[in-house]
């Protein structure tokens, strides 16, 4: 066997599974909304959420709220780590996807694509619903 052909991520056993997808109604003019979700691995490695595009928009970023100085702040992350049991959860006031350059508004009931590209397990697209608040807001509050 040719050490050049053999595959050597044959024992990485990662997936992904994107739960509860959503992101707010554009207002007025402004074309920019959130993406919220919770990322998990479904196998037995981690990975790292590195990215995001959708075609509704011309720009998507990873980003994250911050506080300095008293003062939340939103701020652009490299990557996000999901590793098993410990699925990344993207909700208000935390990380999510920032999506700007809108083609068009978003209203309430609107689906639309969103692709997230991990490292390991590569592109993994996700029907994201727009409405007001999560449906199941209460399960991302940390007790």
């Amino acid at each position: 066997m040719n050490h050049d052909t053999m595959d050597h991520g044959a024992t990485a056993q990662v997936g992904i599974a994107v739960t509860g997808a959503w992101a707010r109604p554009t207002i007025g003019r402004l074309r920019v909304t959130a993406a919220y979700f919770q990322a998990a691995v479904t196998g037995k490695d981690a990975d790292r959420l590195t990215g995001a595009r959708t075609p509704v928009a011309a720009h998507a970023e990873l980003h994250e709220h911050v506080m300095q100085n008293d003062v939340a702040r939103m701020r652009p992350v490299a990557g996000v780590p999901v590793a098993p049991g410990k699925p990344a959860t993207f909700r208000p006031g935390g990380y999510h996807v920032m999506i700007k350059d809108l083609k068009q508004p978003l209203n309430e009931g609107d689906t639309f694509p969103l692709t997230l590209t991990f490292e390991i397990a590569g592109d993994v697209t996700v029907q994201v619903t727009v409405m007001k608040k999560a449906a199941m807001d209460h399960g991302m509050h940390r007790h």
